[in-house]
């Protein structure tokens, strides 16, 4: 299923009685929004190739009576992030009403989170799809912007891309299932700026995360990546990214050799030597293991067999590991929450 992030932006039914001036939503109007976890690149899909998994965030935002914010953290990152308007969500939130010309001076936002933080599996990115499609949906809610599902991924897609910086991690959480996305031309802000597609996987794949304690900044993952890479290198990823496509979608039985890369895995394995160990240990066995984004997560697409061949590399303790099925669905708003 294609699903290029092209539409414009509504237009809202309802606008600011001056130009510059922001108007309050009404209070009462609420929305609640679920979005998957992540997995990018799997391998050589750099930049590029995204899976979500049914591991979800769900955040809950309602305009309230009189001025002030509540943010309240359940799950993971409670009580380590923010819970003022630094909190990634309300920021994306507030700044999506803005673009559309309203705000919310009262707010109550609550985050029920599962997807780990500072492991590779997008958590800022679905923080920030969180936030833009929770503003989206509240605009909805109070009738004052008009636009179908469609209209919503894209202008979600391009926006959370454009905050990311890529767009590999922003369109599985958008669209969910496996997708390859792109950008085209200078302008981030263009609404062609970002495409993507969505295939649907095998139905014989499971996706394994092997979460381990530690966390790891992508910043600094991105910090040991070269500045050039070997032609050859380049020449064998790239094949791979394509025989990945087919293994993912046909056959299987080809995601070892698929999962091949040489651009920036090795790269990055001193700032997570245990990943590379896990990796290596794996992938000795046969199992198509691959650095979950930045890492320091390793995801293993498999069959339902190697499920418990990774249970059993992963030791107990030092792995926290998910098997979790593709997500199918992307950010969704969840009705009457």
């Amino acid at each position: 299923m294609s699903s290029p992030a092209s539409s414009p932006a509504s237009s809202p039914v309802a606008s600011p009685a001056r130009p510059g001036v922001l108007a309050a939503l009404p209070a009462g109007t609420a929305a609640t929004v679920r979005v998957p976890a992540t997995s990018a690149n799997l391998g050589p899909g750099f930049d590029a190739f995204g899976l979500a998994l049914d591991l979800c965030d769900e955040v809950r935002a309602e305009v309230v009576a009189g001025a002030g914010l509540r943010v309240g953290v359940q799950g993971q990152g409670a009580g380590a992030v923010p819970t003022d308007e630094r909190h990634l969500v309300v920021r994306v939130l507030r700044e999506e009403l803005a673009a559309a010309g309203f705000t919310a001076p009262g707010l109550d936002v609550l985050c029920r989170n599962a997807i780990p933080h500072g492991r590779g599996l997008g958590s800022s990115a679905s923080a920030i799809v969180a936030g833009l499609a929770a503003a989206r949906a509240l605009l909805r809610a109070a009738g004052v912007v008009a636009e179908d599902e469609a209209q919503v991924r894209d202008r979600v897609l391009l926006e959370a891309s454009r905050r990311e910086g890529h767009p590999d991690n922003a369109a599985p959480a958008v669209h969910g299932g496996f997708t390859i996305a792109w950008t085209r031309g200078e302008d981030p802000t263009h609404p062609d700026a970002v495409r993507c597609v969505r295939l649907a996987v095998h139905p014989d794949v499971r996706a394994v995360v092997c979460v381990p304690a530690e966390e790891l900044a992508t910043s600094r993952a991105r910090a040991l990546l070269p500045a050039t890479v070997p032609h050859g290198d380049a020449a064998l990823t790239a094949g791979r990214a394509g025989l990945l496509v087919h293994a993912l979608t046909a056959d299987p039985s080809l995601l070892l050799d698929a999962t091949e890369e040489r651009l920036h895995q090795a790269q990055r394995a001193p700032a997570m030597p245990g990943s590379a160990r896990l990796l290596g240990a794996l992938r000795a066995e046969g199992l198509a293991a691959v650095v979950s984004g930045a890492g320091p997560s390793v995801l293993v697409l498999t069959d339902e067999p190697g499920v418990e061949r990774v249970r059993a590399l992963a030791a107990p303790g030092t792995w926290d590991v998910h098997a979790r099925p593709v997500q199918d669905a992307g950010v969704q708003t969840v009705p009457g929450r």
